[in-house]
């Protein structure tokens, strides 16, 4: 850790930030082994029976659960990288700062959205950077 805290911030709002950041990074993590043991599921189930797609009523739907839960587990490990991302601004001192301006981002939205890295003016005038929902 960077022996300053961010700028504007004591050591006890980093401690708050790194205890927020691994909480959501372990329930990131233990959400993305459900779902990747969900995926595993589907497969095998399906690979227990002929799917054929076209002609079976349900062989959409599993296609489609398969696909659901693939997308569910690829925004779970894009979410992992930006946990990691914030991780490593709080080490380097940089945390809570917009990447964007370079403003200070308001605690009440890094406690929603621990691994923001842009304030609400930002993220709010450019819709590609506004935030996903989870």
């Amino acid at each position: 850790m960077a022996d300053t805290p961010p700028h504007g911030h004591d050591g006890s709002t980093v401690a708050t930030a790194r205890a927020r950041l691994a909480a959501d990074r372990a329930d990131t993590l233990a959400r993305a082994a459900a779902l990747s043991r969900d995926f595993d599921g589907i497969v095998a189930a399906n690979a227990l029976v002929a799917v054929d797609d076209e002609h079976d009523p349900e062989g959409g739907s599993t296609a489609f659960e398969r696909a659901h839960v693939a997308a569910l587990m690829a925004r779970a490990s894009e979410h992992l990288k930006e946990l990691d991302r914030a991780l490593e601004r709080l080490e380097l001192g940089q945390y809570g700062r917009c990447e964007v301006c370079g403003g200070t981002i308001p605690p009440e939205r890094l406690e929603i959205r621990p691994a923001a890295t842009t304030c609400v003016r930002c993220a709010e005038s450019n819709p590609r950077r506004a935030p996903r929902p989870a």
